[in-house]
């Protein structure tokens, strides 16, 4: 039986033309009519702004993001379009949405904390929102193929499909964990300490999860040579 893309074509594709526009409309708007004054453009490990910048920084990034998710999102789109192997169109069209996602949300979330003058970081509604991309990241990675595109892509699992494996489902188990337990905890955790302690987490997740990569690419009899 054929493998199912997670979205029609026509939907996938659709989509992507969507986001990618609404995200350069919004970011040409905040160029050239957005507010005049300055804006946060980028906060410090402890969660509170240190930097601030003009609309056409703001905007430029938003723009800047819109291209690149009609760009990458196209590009998985237009390769899942010519292969014929079901698995492999499937995984590029796994990665053309976790792609638009991961980039749409990027955009939101930067483009709100500028344009609503936000001081701080360090708060229950950008850990839970942060929680989510966790959530769905952890819910995608470890149901794709081999690819270059979406999940833990080190040489090691490039090379061998049991690291692949290994790696992929261990980077789900610790991820999915991660985010529910930082959704459920962002109205009551002390802030900065829990954005901090959630970040943290994922990045041992990805550390342990690439370390594992090495390891199951090295016990594979059937490993390839690097």
């Amino acid at each position: 039986m054929a493998a199912r893309a997670p979205l029609p074509l026509a939907v996938a594709d659709l989509v992507t033309v969507v986001f990618s526009l609404a995200m350069a409309l919004v970011g040409a708007w905040v160029v050239f009519a957005g507010p005049t004054q300055m804006m946060p453009v980028h906060w410090g490990p402890d969660g509170y702004v240190d930097r601030w910048g003009t609309r056409a920084e703001v905007g430029g990034l938003i723009l800047m993001l819109g291209f690149a998710a009609l760009a990458i999102g196209g590009g998985l789109g237009l390769a899942a379009r010519r292969v014929s192997d079901p698995a492999r169109a499937r995984t590029l069209r796994i990665g053309q949405v976790v792609s638009l996602i991961a980039i749409s949300a990027v955009a939101l979330f930067a483009g709100a904390a500028s344009l609503g003058g936000a001081q701080s970081l360090a708060g229950a509604l950008p850990m839970a929102a942060l929680s989510l991309i966790l959530l769905a990241a952890g819910g995608l990675t470890g149901r794709v193929a081999p690819n270059r595109w979406v999940g833990v892509r080190t040489p090691w699992s490039l090379n061998s499909r049991i690291a692949w494996a290994r790696s992929n489902r261990l980077a789900a188990a610790l991820l999915i964990p991660i985010g529910l337990g930082g959704l459920v905890l962002s109205p009551l955790a002390p802030q900065p300490l829990g954005m901090q302690a959630l970040v943290g987490g994922a990045i041992l997740a990805a550390i342990w999860s690439v370390i594992e990569s090495r390891r199951a690419w090295h016990n594979d009899p059937d490993r390839q040579p690097l």
